[in-house]
């Protein structure tokens, strides 16, 4: 079982707390358009507010709390854990978005009390532990389609990015059960823990939203 700490709010200074070796994110120059194709990595969008719309959320100036819930999403790789940007969903060059360091000396943003323009979207990672945030005034889960167009990485049933059955075998996992539906439909509801396993697998499938 993992052991991972999660900020569930990042307030004035950046303090979210997170464990493990991890890359800093970066911003890919890929323009807005049609969604990563190629192997992992998958950087975070240059587009965050962009990509927000496209998949049918509202950009907002800043953080609601009144549904606010966490997924958590891990994707590995022929085994080994491709991490999930942060900033995924937030504007970062924006003055009002806060950033800082976490632990490890990678960066994670948030910390928004009113942006002049939009800045945030109602789903967003704030560091990148894989926890999936939303945060909004809608009293809906978001899915995990939605999350993966804010990304800009292709997914469906027979793909994740440039990863395609037959030739790399794809699973989907929700709470350690194997998922063979639409993975895009997944619900992002509060706890949920998702796995979507590429090639070869892990020794072990995470199971249980880390704690």
């Amino acid at each position: 079982m993992r052991s991972l700490c999660v900020g569930a709010s990042i307030l004035l200074v950046v303090a979210v707390a997170a464990c493990g070796s991890k890359p800093s994110a970066t911003y890919s120059a890929k323009p807005a358009g049609t969604p990563a194709q190629h192997g992992a990595p998958w950087p975070a969008p240059p587009d965050p507010l962009v990509r927000t719309r496209l998949a049918g959320l509202k950009p907002e100036t800043h953080e609601f709390f009144s549904y606010h819930v966490h997924a958590h999403l891990d994707v590995f790789v022929n085994g080994q854990l491709e991490r999930v940007p942060a900033g995924i969903g937030i504007n970062i060059l924006d003055p009002a978005v806060k950033r800082g360091l976490e632990p490890d000396g990678t960066l994670a943003y948030g910390g928004i009390t009113q942006c002049a323009t939009p800045c945030i979207s109602p789903l967003h990672t704030h560091a990148d532990d894989g926890i999936l945030h939303t945060e909004s005034q809608r009293h809906r889960p978001n899915q995990l389609g939605d999350f993966f167009t804010e990304w800009n990485v292709r997914l469906s049933r027979s793909c994740v990015g440039g990863y395609c059955e037959p030739a790399d075998p794809i699973a989907f996992f929700v709470d350690g059960q194997r998922y063979r539906g639409d993975p895009r439909t997944i619900q992002l509801t509060n706890h949920k823990d998702i796995v979507i396993v590429i090639g070869s697998p892990p020794k072990q499938i995470p199971s249980q939203f880390p704690s």
